[in-house]
């Protein structure tokens, strides 16, 4: 028997062989008759190391990536908003696409002095 991937084929004719749902050692060819070994059970896996694939553009994003703590990190950005609970006048927001594609973003708003919270659909 010879197996191209997931496909297995019977030694004597060349013959496609039925998938093997049973898991059984081998496989019977409905054409000539023939019991093949069922090797497609084996799983083969592969590992490398990234300097096997070496890449011009990888080097230079290697070069150029920099660290960032958590502190530097900046998730929300700053709006000129007025915050209708205790109205502040500048608010952090982000945006998300919850609904669908052809559809706006839905803005999220957190009021960074009393914490209030709300949304806009865009």
């Amino acid at each position: 028997m010879a197996a191209i991937g997931s496909l297995v084929f019977c030694t004597d004719c060349g013959s496609l062989l039925e998938v093997n749902t049973a898991r059984k050692t081998q496989i019977l060819c409905d054409v000539c008759g023939t019991y093949n070994e069922d090797s497609s059970i084996k799983v083969m896996v592969t590992t490398s190391k990234p300097s096997a694939f070496p890449s011009t553009l990888r080097m230079k994003l290697r070069s150029e990536i920099r660290e960032v703590s958590e502190a530097e990190k900046q998730i929300d950005a700053s709006i000129k908003e007025t915050c209708a609970k205790c109205g502040c006048e500048e608010v952090r927001y982000y945006t998300q696409q919850l609904r669908s594609a052809d559809e706006g973003s839905t803005v999220f708003y957190t009021c960074p002095q009393c914490g209030n919270k709300w949304n806009t659909n865009n």
